[in-house]
């Protein structure tokens, strides 16, 4: 074999393994992915009524959020999702909101455990905030700001 042929082959199967390798990342991984706060029923079952909120910090840990309105509540959130192509937005399968609420004396109320049934879906993703007013872009507020000083 002469040297020209040993390196076309050789750049053909660089090429070859380059492709392969790329095109090895899109199959990607299609499982299931937890996010939040995944609680067990034993960890559940520790929580009674009448417990201080010590004791249900001491046990749960920080919650994923709290209310204060209409008394105090803490929210444990969890989400079950799976993916089936690395390319594809993944589809939500699962989703717990353990809710754990408070009298006025910091004591256990009431324990709900909520899923996909009982509510809408909580994007944990979105880290946009509503507020009032319609949405202005940046042209639009240059145009109007340029206009205001003449």
């Amino acid at each position: 074999m002469t040297k020209l042929n040993i390196r076309s082959k050789m750049m053909g199967f660089s090429l070859a393994a380059a492709l392969a390798t790329s095109l090895g990342g899109c199959m990607g991984y299609d499982g299931d992915v937890y996010r939040g706060y995944v609680i067990d029923d034993k960890t559940m079952s520790q929580i009674k009524m009448g417990s201080s909120a010590e004791q249900t910090l001491v046990v749960l840990g920080t919650p994923s959020t709290t209310s204060t309105v209409g008394g105090d509540a803490w929210y444990y959130i969890s989400q079950k999702t799976e993916r089936k192509l690395a390319f594809m937005q993944p589809t939500i399968t699962d989703q717990r909101i353990f809710a754990v609420y408070f009298d006025k004396n910091k004591k256990v109320q009431r324990i709900a455990n909520y899923g996909l049934e009982d509510g809408k879906v909580i994007n944990f993703l979105d880290r946009t905030t509503p507020t009032a007013g319609g949405e202005t872009s940046f042209l639009k507020n240059m145009m109007q700001n340029l206009l205001r000083f003449s």
